[in-house]
C-alpha cells in the first residue's frame, strides 16, 4: 500500500530534496549592478563605491591609489578585493605607485584577516577578462579569499550553495578594526 506523496503547493513537483531558498542570490545571476559598458560612466560599481561611506560601500580601508571592500558575493566569509581608485582593466595598465600599494593592500588584507578568523591559507588572484572570469572585468579587482582545513562541505560541492555565518556589515566592522598600519 503506498502513500499518495503530500501536495507542494508553489514548490514544484513533489520529490524527496529540502530547499535552502537564497533569494538574494537572484541579484547576482541577473547580473543587478554590473556595469553596462566597459567605461567608469556605465554604471562601474568600483568607481561608484568610494563615493559611499564606508559602511555602506562594505569599504575596509583606503589607500592613496587603492581600496580594500568586502565582495558582495563571497565564496567564503572575509572574501575580499583589492581595487584601484582608476578604472583600468588590466594589472599592466597600473602605475608604480597602484602597483605597489595593490601590493601592500594585500599583505595587510592576509594580516587582518588572519587575525579576525583565523585564516589557515588564501586563495589571492585576478581574473582579467570576462573570458577568465572577470564579472566585472572593465575594472581591475584582486580578490583575497581566506581559506580553512575542511572548509569545503557538501552545500557548496552538492547544493551549489556558500552557508556564511556573519553578515556582510559585521565582517566589514571586524576587519576594519584589525586592518594594520604597516
Amino acid at each position: 500500500m503506498s502513500e499518495e506523496p503530500e501536495e507542494q503547493h508553489g514548490a514544484g513537483t513533489p520529490d524527496a530534496f529540502e530547499r535552502l531558498w537564497t533569494p538574494h542570490r537572484m541579484a547576482y545571476i541577473k547580473g543587478a549592478n554590473k556595469p553596462t559598458g566597459s567605461g567608469p560612466e556605465d554604471g562601474c560599481p568600483f568607481c561608484e563605491i568610494p563615493k559611499m561611506s564606508d559602511e555602506d560601500g562594505l569599504i575596509i580601508a583606503r589607500g592613496d591609489s587603492v581600496f580594500a571592500l568586502l565582495n558582495l558575493y563571497p565564496y567564503n566569509s572575509g572574501h575580499l578585493m583589492v581595487c584601484p581608485y582608476r578604472h583600468v582593466p588590466d594589472y599592466a595598465d597600473l602605475d608604480v605607485a597602484e602597483t605597489a600599494e595593490l601590493a601592500d593592500f594585500t599583505k595587510r588584507a592576509l594580516i587582518a584577516l588572519r587575525k579576525t578568523s583565523g585564516a589557515q591559507g588564501f586563495n589571492v588572484g585576478m581574473n582579467l577578462g570576462t573570458v577568465a572570469g572577470a564579472g566585472i572585468a572593465a575594472h581591475l579587482h584582486q580578490h583575497v579569499v581566506p581559506r580553512w582545513g575542511g572548509d569545503t562541505n557538501f552545500m557548496p560541492v552538492v547544493g551549489q550553495t556558500r552557508v556564511l555565518p556573519q553578515l556582510l556589515r559585521e565582517t566589514r566592522e571586524l576587519l576594519a578594526g584589525s586592518w594594520p598600519v604597516l
